[in-house]
């Protein structure tokens, strides 16, 4: 738990700074805020310490993982790399797909996947591991506004009129 609070404000930094290693028209554009009742977008963030001598391996993993994404049209990962502050060396955010791959991009992916050799299953899990010291993930929804979750909240809260309400002071 300490180490997702820090990590979660960093991440709401992060989201409001644009790339700085990649060209600005790479950059994904500022999501547009759900309508009222829409389900608010979700994410997955994943923060690692790596062990010692293995970053380099760590993230040509990474890139041999976006190769497979690009071959079934899916978007590289993002990543960030630690500078200063908490504990950590690689974050990975994950935005939730909405649609599930199409057979084609399933069987495109597996193909590249095979191609270059990558592990599966528990095979994976042993490769990965090993250049891995700690790990923590967590799902998210956002990003959202301070107003629009307000808004959800005062609707539920209309809603059920008897609940206990905690007004700003």
């Amino acid at each position: 738990m300490k180490t997702i609070i820090p990590a979660m404000a960093l991440l709401a930094a992060l989201a409001a700074q644009p790339a700085v290693a990649e060209p600005a028209k790479t950059v994904a554009p500022v999501a547009t805020p759900p309508a009222a009742d829409a389900p608010w977008p979700e994410a997955y963030f994943e923060i690692f310490k790596l062990a010692p001598g293995k970053q380099e391996a760590f993230i040509r993993d990474i890139a041999r993982g976006d190769l497979v994404s690009a071959a079934g049209g899916e978007p590289p990962m993002q990543i960030y790399f630690h500078e200063d502050g908490a504990d950590w060396d690689v974050l990975l955010f994950k935005p939730a797909r909405t649609e599930k791959p199409t057979a084609a991009q399933e069987a495109a992916m597996a193909a590249k996947a095979s191609e270059l050799q990558i592990e599966t299953g528990p095979a994976y899990y042993v490769r990965i591991r090993e250049m891995i010291a700690s790990h923590t993930d967590t799902k998210a929804y956002g990003p959202v506004s301070a107003a629009a979750w307000l808004a959800r909240l005062d609707k539920w809260r209309a809603g059920h009129p008897s609940a206990v309400s905690h007004p700003a002071p």
